[in-house]
Formats: structure tokens, sequence, C-alpha cells
């Protein structure tokens, strides 16, 4: 891959369901590869795989997907990268976790059992079919923003509530058929082993995502309406990858429409009119200190010195 020199930093998203028995051995060895080539942002490690975000130059980004997949179980690692100007982390971090993606129900495993596989192309044909139930995996905030035509909002605030939304509203046996997808593949991947363990008899789900599904499809024949949230410093793109209009409210990790930002009770780094009359004051003297240290940084045209704070992709 070639370098982005308008944009210098490489942020890559990456994640693979793989079983790795050796996962807490592989911590260390990872986290000293980041060091070493100055990868910045946090990777997740299971025994169900590998999931995260991390930011560095074209060159140091190369080298740790070079590391991975010297392991042949990483081969396939699903990756897509986005370019920013300066570095959206902070710190270098793998943490060791029970899941990647967080959903709490033990035995759900996409290595043992998953849905089927639905290519971009051939979405629109499926989700148009009226006895497709089509349930969008991810919380309420990315809805919001926007989603596909015929599309159940499950109103989470989290995955892991996916499953008992999933219990208290359909039936396997009236609901024959589910599409299912998410922003890159992870969620609605694991959602669909979790609705075939439940006895759905025909799970699909998009494979790549939204974001594979914007790349590939023409936007005269999208079936896709308003921006996708993404889990980077561009917050949300439009249906042509580009750069969208909202912000995100670093107190509460809300995105923030420029309508929103006209709000008296919008205060960039501190709140927003999601969060103006719910934080807690310690929460919000943290949001006050950390604006404060940002602004510093900038005075003195340094980086900031607590980079952002992005959502992670296992909410």
């Amino acid at each position: 891959m070639t370098q982005n020199t308008a944009h210098p930093i490489v942020v890559a998203a990456l994640y693979k369901f793989v079983t790795l028995t050796d996962y807490v051995e592989l911590r260390e060895p990872l986290q000293q590869c980041m060091k070493d080539l100055g990868v910045k942002g946090t990777l997740l490690l299971a025994q169900e795989g590998i999931n995260g975000t991390v930011s560095g130059t074209r060159e140091a980004i190369d080298g740790l997907l070079n590391w991975l997949k010297n392991d042949p179980r990483m081969l396939d690692i699903d990756h897509k990268e986005s370019y920013c100007d300066e570095q959206p982390f902070y710190r270098t971090k793998v943490k060791l976790k029970k899941e990647i993606v967080t959903l709490g129900v033990p035995g759900v495993d996409p290595n043992k059992k998953v849905g089927t596989y639905v290519e971009p192309q051939d979405w629109n044909a499926l989700i148009a079919d009226p006895e497709v139930l089509v349930i969008d995996t991810r919380n309420d905030y990315e809805v919001a923003i926007g989603t596909f035509e015929r599309a159940v909002d499950p109103q989470t605030t989290s995955f892991s509530e996916f499953p008992e939304y999933i219990k208290e509203h359909f039936d396997p046996a009236k609901h024959k058929k589910v599409a299912m997808f998410c922003t890159g593949g992870i969620r609605c991947e694991k959602a669909s082993s979790y609705m075939l363990g439940e006895g759905f008899e025909e799970v699909f789900h998009l494979k790549g995502g939204i974001l594979k599904y914007l790349e590939t499809v023409p936007q005269e024949e999208s079936r896709w309406k308003g921006d996708c949230f993404v889990f980077d410093n561009r917050v949300t793109v439009r249906h042509d990858l580009s750069e969208g209009d909202f912000e995100l409210c670093h107190a509460c990790r809300e995105p923030v429409s420029v309508e929103e930002r006209k709000s008296p009770h919008y205060v960039p780094g501190i709140s927003c009119p999601h969060c103006w009359n719910s934080l807690s004051e310690k929460t919000r003297a943290g949001a006050r200190e950390r604006q404060k240290q940002i602004e510093l940084a900038k005075a003195r045209n340094q980086p900031s010195p607590l980079g952002r704070n992005m959502r992670e992709q296992e909410d």
C-alpha cells in the first residue's frame, strides 16, 4: 500500500473471529510489536479472536499487519483503513477479554456456527423481500444517524442488550428469515451465531458491513439512508465514504450534528444537547480539565496529550 501524503496517519480497524487458545501468551509480544513500530490504539484479544482500532504511519501499520499475518491463523484478518493528520490515540494497549465484541451469552462462537454471508451487491434484493426480518444490530446513537430501509431498530445502548431484545420481540417459529447488519461486520457475525443458537432457521448477515456496502453499491441503487457512524476520528461517513458533518461530544461520546452544535447546551469537549443535564459533576469536571489540556497543547502547537475519546468497537 502507498503512503497517503496528505493525511500521514493511517487508522486501521481490524478484527477476526478465530480460535486463539494462546491469546494470553500473545498479549506481550503483540504489545511490544506495536510499541516498537510506534502504533497507537487498542487491540482486544480473547479466545474467540482479535478486534480493535489502531493508528500509525503507513510503514507502522504495514509492519503490524505483517507481524499478525506471520501467524497462519491471521492470514485473512479483516481490516479497513482511513487517514488523518495527527495521532487519534494516545496510548498503546492490548487488552485480554472474555469476548472481542461483548454479547454476554456463554457458548456463542462464530468460529463454530455462523449465519450466511451476503455480498453487498446481493443485499438489496434480500432486504426487499417482505418475508425477511431486517435487524440493525448497532446501538441507538448509530441507528439515529443512518440505517437501511425496512430495518428494525433494537434501541440498544450496548450490544449486550441485543439477546434480551430478540427474546422479547421475535419468535423463531414466526420469523423464518432474518437479515442483520452492522458497521464493519463483527457484531452481526456474532449476532448471527446467537440467532442460530436460538432456533432461527435462516440467518443472513451483510459481509463487510455497511462500510463495504457503501464502497460497493452505487448511490443511485442504494437502500441506505443517512450517514454511517464510524469508530475513528471521522465520526461519520456519507455514502461516498467522505467525512460527514457530525462531531463527537468528548463528554458523553454521542455524535453531534451541525444543528445540535448551534444549541446553547453545546460546549466543545464539555457538554452537548444529549448530556448537558445528565452528566455527573465528576464527569463534567473531568471533561473540563481534559478540554483545558487540549487547548493548552493546541496553543503550544503540540499534539493533544490525551488523544481522542473514541468509542470501542465492542460496545
